[in-house]
């Protein structure tokens, strides 16, 4: 095998060779002798680690004051009313925006858009409606 891995271009030193081996031998026994410290807890079986977590939560609690006690979680629908759809348009030319025209679904809101940096009208002096 060291043989096989010499050039005749390039000279064989077979003492540099066996001594790059035998650095690479004890390479591997070292890193083995560190494994199971580095990473011997994957050797454990999943039903010991949830064992000792079970054994950890018997701890007492501590009650937290009010003011910092979690609220409970408000369910969306109290906040969000979704009222049922139309009927879906027959024509794909009225399917677009087939919702947002049905006032009672509340879709279209009249708001301004205003840019962070003041009214862009106002600095070309442009009216506020459109007008035709």
């Amino acid at each position: 095998m060291a043989q096989s891995r010499c050039n005749p271009a390039n000279s064989c030193n077979m003492v540099q060779q066996d001594d790059h081996w035998k650095k690479c031998i004890e390479t591997e026994l070292e890193a083995a002798k560190k494994w199971s410290h580095k990473w011997g807890f994957l050797k454990t079986p999943l039903d010991e680690l949830i064992h000792d977590k079970k054994e950890e939560n018997t701890s007492p609690r501590i009650e937290l004051p009010e003011h910092l006690q979690v609220r409970p979680v408000t369910p969306v629908e109290k906040y969000i009313k979704v009222l049922p759809s139309p009927p879906v348009p027959k024509t794909t030319q009225r399917f677009i925006g087939w919702r947002s025209a049905v006032p009672e679904l509340q879709l279209e809101h009249g708001f301004q858009i205003q840019s962070c940096k003041g009214f862009f009208f106002k600095d070309l002096k442009w009216p506020r409606e459109p007008s035709d």
